[in-house]
């Protein structure tokens, strides 16, 4: 049984693991990470990139079936491949999994590939390919991630019952799609399925769709998708799932509290996430919390040496704040091993962006205005509707709004909440603002190009003292 000695050894390779073991590397410390299955984790492999190219490839679609909206004639049927699709998701996926693979021949970090088990806070052993190997180091950071949670009446088979693993590489395409949960996951495999000419209903036991963004935008999303054809149904639940060869029986209990029974081709189950924390050996070594690993600020767990990150911790459970938390705990490592230069920030959870690429998207960051009202806060609330923008006309996309939300009496922006096209590359302008402390008066005061979807931005924040221009 060969042994391994390190400063620091990574337990997971997703955004958190390997953002962590690369800062770590940056560092001087002489680093290794350990991957059960593929390199870059579920975000990279099997989440939030490939899903995002198959959504892609469904907005292409949609474009080109209303190719007529824009002044172009496209001449023949216009119709998806869906094999062709799905190819070129796990295209993407493969190539930047090679190109973690890159980066970890770059920063000199020792991979060793195979389950790996803690056998103390600060040793581990990894059975792979060439047996068992012992690893020990100074420290080490478990970033193991999480999966999707089963119904507890019926598991994911692949076959009519989905998780987002299945729904990623579908054997085929279902015709009468059922999705439970309307989270981020749920929402946006429903978008993709219905851009791709699925029939899709979406059930949510809470009274709205993405419950936890602001409630204007869980309206106003509820609304568009209906209008693109979504069967949406808030306040209901799934009793009980059948499947048979032919396709799934469902029994959904509606909002009137009657129980009525429903049939379709598949189902896809988002509802949740469960941390991949068992036989992993930390029963004695950390504190846990329904599974979850219990951290300080900066990743540290009751054990000396043993540090958490990610999905594998309590919430928010993305991508971006997993790589974060890697960055935060290798300078916090490094301080402790010595490095004086380093000086580690807690994160901000009040600065954390969502994201949610459905058509059309949903972006958001801080508190919603329920939120901050509940926290005590006299708000000023600004909203800008996108008809009210000239880049958002001339694209054809006038759907949606950017609200704000500030504190009345600081002028504190406490949140911001956006519906509609490329919401998502935009919110970053606003959590910029949130991290630098902004105010009202500073976002005022700053100048947003024309023509762009952004000004919609400005509007905003004008619109909430009253002062929008362009409404």
């Amino acid at each position: 049984m060969a042994e391994n000695s390190y400063d620091v050894i990574v337990l997971g390779s997703g955004p958190g693991g390997y953002v962590a073991a690369i800062r770590c590397a940056q560092l001087g410390l002489k680093t290794a990470i350990v991957e059960r299955e593929n390199l870059g984790g579920i975000c990279l492999n099997w989440g939030c990139i490939p899903t995002k190219a198959l959504l892609r490839s469904a907005e292409i679609l949609h474009y080109a079936q209303h190719a007529k909206d824009y002044g172009l004639k496209i001449a023949g049927e216009i119709e998806a491949d869906l094999e062709a699709v799905v190819k070129r998701s796990r295209g993407v996926a493969k190539q930047l999994n090679q190109g973690v693979t890159h980066l970890m021949k770059k920063n000199k970090i020792t991979v060793h590939m195979g389950e790996g088990t803690l056998t103390g806070p600060t040793s581990l052993t990894v059975k792979g390919e060439k047996g068992e190997e012992k690893l020990t180091a100074k420290h080490v950071i478990v970033a193991t991630g999480a999966r999707a949670r089963d119904l507890p009446f019926a598991k994911a088979d692949g076959e009519r019952i989905w998780t987002y693993r299945h729904a990623m590489t579908p054997k085929e395409m279902p015709k009468k799609l059922l999705v439970i949960g309307s989270g981020a996951i749920g929402i946006e495999f429903a978008s993709f399925y219905n851009d791709m000419g699925a029939d899709v209903t979406v059930v949510e036991m809470l009274d709205r769709i993405v419950p936890v963004e602001d409630a204007e935008v869980s309206a106003f999303l509820e609304k568009s998708l209906s209008k693109q054809g979504m069967t949406i149904m808030t306040g209901a639940g799934v009793e009980d799932i059948k499947t048979d060869g032919k396709g799934v029986k469902a029994k959904i209990k509606g909002k009137d509290g009657k129980v009525a029974d429903h049939e379709f081709s598949h189902c896809i189950v988002a509802i949740g996430i469960m941390p991949n924390t068992e036989n992993v050996g930390l029963d004695k070594l950390a504190e846990m919390d329904r599974g979850f690993i219990q951290i300080d600020d900066y990743g540290r767990t009751k054990s000396k040496g043993l540090w958490a990150i990610g999905d594998c911790t309590p919430g928010p459970w993305l991508a971006h704040k997993a790589s974060h938390e890697g960055v935060t705990t290798a300078e916090a490592i490094a301080q402790e091993l010595g490095n004086k230069d380093v000086h580690p920030h807690p994160l901000n959870r009040d600065a954390i962006p969502g994201c949610t690429y459905c058509h059309p998207q949903i972006a958001s960051v801080g508190l919603t205005e329920a939120k901050a009202k509940e926290a005590g806060h006299e708000v000023k609330v600004g909203m800008f509707p996108f008809i009210g923008n000239g880049k958002a006309i001339a694209l054809g996309e006038a759907e949606g709004f950017t609200k704000t939300v500030f504190d009345a009496k600081t002028g504190e922006l406490l949140g911001a909440h956006m519906v509609g096209a490329e919401v998502t590359e935009m919110i970053q302008g606003y959590v910029v603002g949130k991290t630098l402390e902004t105010t009202e008066a500073e976002l005022m005061q700053t100048v947003f190009p024309h023509p762009t979807i952004s000004e919609s931005m400005h509007e905003s924040v004008l619109a909430a003292y009253g002062r929008a221009i362009h409404i």
